[in-house]
């Protein structure tokens, strides 16, 4: 009879509730034991350390965790061990050697810039592969619906369907090596690329130590709630593994956290009152088989329901939610040039309208997870985070520990939109490592993360705006309102961004903007892709619609005639000066606009019940922090053997920084990008490059990276006292300098080293230069802005409500296209985010939070994109180039929604457009 662990038979261990089970595992046998019904996922990651496969859901909603048993795909979370006893089951670590295509599926994958963050690439892979294993050549269709099943929150999709095809056509995978002063502008592969499409990449959740303590919140199931603690010693004591419960009174020092010092209000565990349904309470760690078995139904505490303020209206009128913010008012913001009231008395033509958008789930395919350890007098956080340095600078003041004895390790993040860039569970995991003095480890459940992380925040816009016959626009007046749920997380950036933009991209002389952030009892809202002015941009893009069809002017024309150009002021009274690309990009429109039109035009006069509708939408967006300090930090250095050391601290979560500061560096600095090694982010090894957000890092860390390749270069030719105009090179260890008279051979080993190791080093900072804005919003808030314009072709079936997106026609002026792969990337994503604000996402407190309930966009939702970059460089980003994270999102729902009225007549002011929403707009326009 075949022996178990401890020499125990077979029937003695499933007797114990385990079994020692065989299967092929990529090939090879292996035998496990486990419980039978353990979720395949969790065997393969834990017990046989294959991390390749993620898990996003464990409930079969996001395909990420999709392996191959006995050669069909299926999802590795739903699957018992048992199921799989005598099976074949292939991960992503072994597709390469047991398909047929797996091999060039993850070189197409790279090549193409299929993978982004890299979480649901595996899932992916799989499904691919075993699409190709039965159909050698698919067509689109049969690709998106072999990858159906697999969620994507960054990409689009539109590079993995092209990428797929390309590796059934037996395209060759073709890399790009440019030639020394030529990596920027090229198309090369993601530096970073290969460990995400072999499974070898470590995100939050993987690799964590063996003998890590497992932990689990209490939270609340109410919206506002009072609560009592009961006998926490006695509980321990009746749970056998629970080591430890945690609460407000375990904390070290501070009991509050928040991104923005001044507003900072969140505390780590509520006392005596919860201000939203999931705020926690206490944590429970213990060992893992406890903590996972336990019900924590059973834990002392006891509630007492208050009735809460959901919506903006209730907050106004009822409690304060915080003591010292009257009227339940965080904060508010104002731009004010010109006297907007004179000016639409005067115009020729004004209209007007309400709009209003719901909360959005960033739903990235990684939950948020941690682990942490003490080393010594440092307490060690390696996490998901988009913020690395905002994160150390709330913990010390949490664990009360100086700077220097926290440190956090970025792992690979899984996507993050701004939701990762507050703390979540990273002071859980810390505080419980600093008393238990043992790692400990914590992973969100996806309901757990959409219960109680970051949203979108909801909008209520109210505008009005006036032209004159021409078409010129006279005035603008908004005013927004944003629920920024029970803490301030961004919401003060929110009210401060959103009136610099909502006028758009287009010179508006007359104009007044106010935005208020509002406090409710609901999940934080906090940066979502663009800090409110993806609402702000449904709102005014709509009414310039309305104004050009009032007047009887084409709608691009419209826009074309207002936009900003170098000489004139926006809003704040700032005169952009070079890099204002929005005229070419509406402009370069034209030909696409003539041809839908018509198409549209064409295919109406024959439908019925199918139309199709054109839309239009511009857009503009300043790259950093608004009016505040915003710099970026990178070091780098010279090694004894000629290579080249670059500690680039900006955290990247799929837009693909780690490449193209590379490429940056690489040109300033005049060296190939091969011999260059990264020492990626981390507060220990790191300067402070910011945060990820606001589309911020090609621009600002960019810059540094271009300062410090040109400050090391200096430095290297000052080894032969050579000026700017002579050239090096690096090779067996010598620097070899030609200054135009003679070439000096300097042998690096015989120089001094630094603290570091190098022999040469530099350092370099970059602030964008920005001034403060005045009591009515008049100042330079962004040293450069990113525009951009989509036209969306639609189809809608009247009779069930239902649009489909036949195509998305993007132009961004992005100043300069460091890498025109990974742009198109990060555009097709934003659009495929925009199409999900636009038609379906909408997340209600409480209810929905799983991916089953809240919808986003699938391949199957993703329409064609085509991609047209506009090069207006700007004078200080480096070699010109600007941000395009945000910006790819926020012209694509308005685009939509004037695609709707095109085609229907009809205008959508509250999103999402629903087909219910639209289908009940319709009767209603009927019955008028």
């Amino acid at each position: 009879m075949r022996q178990g662990s401890l020499g125990m038979t077979r029937h003695e261990i499933i007797a114990q509730g385990h079994a020692e089970l065989e299967f092929s595992l990529n090939g090879k046998t292996v035998s496990v034991t486990s419980a039978p019904a353990e979720r395949l996922s969790k065997v393969v990651r834990e017990k046989l350390a294959l991390w390749g496969t993620k898990v996003g859901c464990d409930a079969g909603d996001c395909g990420a965790c999709t392996v191959l048993i006995d050669g069909a795909p299926a999802c590795a979370c739903l699957t018992s061990v048992q199921q799989v006893e005598g099976a074949s089951v292939v991960t992503i670590e072994g597709l390469a050697s047991c398909t047929r295509a797996g091999e060039s599926l993850k070189q197409s994958f790279l090549a193409q810039g299929a993978a982004q963050c890299g979480i649901c690439t595996p899932g992916m892979l799989v499904s691919a592969a075993a699409l190709l294993e039965e159909t050698r050549k698919p067509s689109e269709q049969q690709v998106m619906d072999a990858l159906g099943g697999v969620l994507c929150r960054c990409t689009g999709y539109r590079k993995i369907i092209s990428a797929v095809l390309a590796a059934a056509e037996g395209v060759e995978s073709i890399y790009v090596s440019p030639k020394i002063g030529a990596a920027v502008g090229a198309r090369i592969a993601r530096l970073d690329g290969v460990r995400k499409v072999d499974g070898s990449e470590i995100f939050g959740a993987d690799a964590t130590p063996a003998d890590a303590l497992l932990a689990r919140a209490i939270r609340s199931p109410h919206h506002h709630a009072r609560f009592t603690l009961g006998n926490i010693d006695g509980w321990i004591g009746a749970h056998p593994g629970i080591l430890r419960v945690l609460t407000a009174a375990d904390i070290p020092s501070v009991n509050r956290h928040g991104v923005i010092e001044p507003f900072a209000d969140q505390p780590v565990f509520a006392i005596d009152e919860t201000r939203f349904k999931g705020e926690a309470v206490a944590l429970v760690v213990g060992e893992p088989a406890a903590i996972e078995s336990l019900d924590l139904g059973t834990f002392p505490v006891t509630w007492n329901e208050l009735t809460p303020l959901l919506t903006m209206d209730e907050a106004q009128q009822g409690m304060l939610i915080h003591k010292e913010r009257p009227d339940n008012l965080l904060t508010s913001g104002r731009v004010v040039s010109g006297d907007v009231d004179r000016a639409l008395a005067s115009a020729a033509v004004v209209v007007e309208g309400e709009f209003e958008t719901g909360f959005v789930e960033h739903a990235y395919i990684e939950p948020e997870a941690a682990w942490a350890r003490r080393v010594g007098d440092t307490v060690e956080i390696h996490t998901s985070t988009q913020a690395p340095y905002m994160n150390r600078d709330d913990l010390v003041k949490i664990l009360g520990l100086a700077p220097e004895q926290v440190r956090i390790v970025p792992t690979a993040v899984g996507g993050g939109f701004g939701s990762k860039l507050d703390l979540s569970l990273q002071p859980f995991v810390a505080i419980a490592a600093f008393h238990l003095d043992q790692p400990v480890r914590m992973v969100y459940s996806r309901s757990e993360s959409i219960m109680t992380t970051t949203k979108r925040h909801p909008a209520r816009i109210r505008a009005r705006a006036g032209v004159t016959r021409e078409g010129k626009l006279v005035g603008l007046d908004f005013t927004g309102d944003f629920n920024t749920g029970a803490y301030a997380s961004f919401g003060p950036t929110v009210a401060n961004r959103v009136p610099v933009h909502a006028s758009g991209p287009y010179f508006v002389p007359h104009y007044r903007a106010l935005a208020r952030a509002i406090h409710t009892h609901v999940v934080p809202a906090g940066a979502f892709r663009g800090f409110g002015v993806p609402q702000t941009a449904i709102a005014q893009e709509q009414l310039y619609d309305e104004l050009a069809e009032r007047i009887g002017m084409d709608r691009l024309e419209f826009r074309i005639l207002n936009a900003l150009d170098a000489s004139q002021p926006t809003v704040t009274g700032q005169i952009l000066g070079e890099g204002v690309g929005i005229r070419a990009c509406l402009e370069v429109l034209r030909p696409h606009w003539a041809r839908a039109l018509k198409d549209a035009d064409d295919h109406n006069a024959k439908a019925a019940h199918l139309r199709r509708g054109v839309g239009i939408a511009g857009m503009w967006y300043g790259c950093g922090n608004t009016s505040l300090p915003n710099p970026s930090t990178i070091r780098a250095g010279l090694k004894p053997d000629g290579r080249i050391a670059l500690h680039q601290g900006a955290v990247d979560i799929g837009q693909g920084s780690n490449t193209v500061i590379t490429q940056i560096f690489a040109d300033a600095l005049g060296v190939p990008i091969g011999i260059i090694d990264r020492v990626s982010a981390d507060t220990a090894l790191t300067p402070d490059c910011g945060k990820t957000s606001a589309s911020r890092q090609t621009f600002v860390t960019g810059k540094a990276a271009e300062l410090a390749g040109q400050a090391l270069k200096a430095s290297i030719l000052r080894l032969a006292n050579a000026g700017e105009g002579a050239s090096f090179t690096l090779e067996d260890g010598k620097a070899i300098i030609d200054d135009g008279v003679m070439t000096h051979r300097i042998e690096l080993t015989g120089l001094a080293r630094d603290g570091f190791g190098y022999v040469l080093k530099s350092e370099e900072t970059f602030n964008p230069p920005t001034t403060p804005l005045d009591e009515n919003g008049q100042g330079e808030p962004y040293a450069a802005y990113g525009f951009g314009a989509h036209l969306a072709e639609i189809e809608i079936d009247v009779e069930l409500g239902k649009v489909k997106i036949r195509k998305i026609t993007a132009a961004h002026d992005v100043g300069r296209a460091i890498n025109p792969t990974l742009i198109e990337g990060q555009i097709e994503g934003g659009i495929a985010q925009g199409l999900g604000m636009a038609l379906m996402e909408e997340f209600h407190p409480g209810r929905g939070e799983n991916l089953h309930d809240y919808l986003i966009p699938t391949i199957g939702d993703m329409p064609l994109v085509e991609t047209i970059l506009i090069e207006d460089q700007s004078p200080v980003g480096p070699f010109g180039a600007k941000g395009v994270g945000e910006q790819a999102l926020i012209p694509t729902a308005p685009a939509i929604l004037n695609a709707i009225h095109h085609a229907t007549g009809m205008r959508i002011r509250r999103v999402p457009a629903t087909p219910d929403r639209i289908r009940a707009a319709l009767l209603s326009a009927k019955e008028t």
